[in-house]
């Protein structure tokens, strides 16, 4: 099975490694995954209140201001 292409629409712009929170979308169906810092505390978890097979991940609030500012 071949994975679903996916498009990068932008990323942190102080990475400085190459592998830092990323915003990409699924070229077919245009949805959007994120690449991001898993979140571990147990206090922010307990908040979400996430079920099985969901995670959450802490972006950069410049990375996300700067492809909406793009696109509106």
């Amino acid at each position: 099975m071949t994975a679903e292409p996916l498009r990068k629409l932008t990323g942190d712009t102080d990475c400085k490694n190459g592998t830092c929170p990323t915003l990409w979308t699924k070229t077919a169906t245009g949805d959007y995954v994120v690449q991001g810092y898993v979140i571990t505390d147990p206090a922010e978890l307990a908040q979400l209140d996430l079920p099985a097979g969901e995670t959450a991940v802490r972006i950069p609030a410049p990375m996300l201001e700067e492809y909406f500012r793009g696109r509106f």
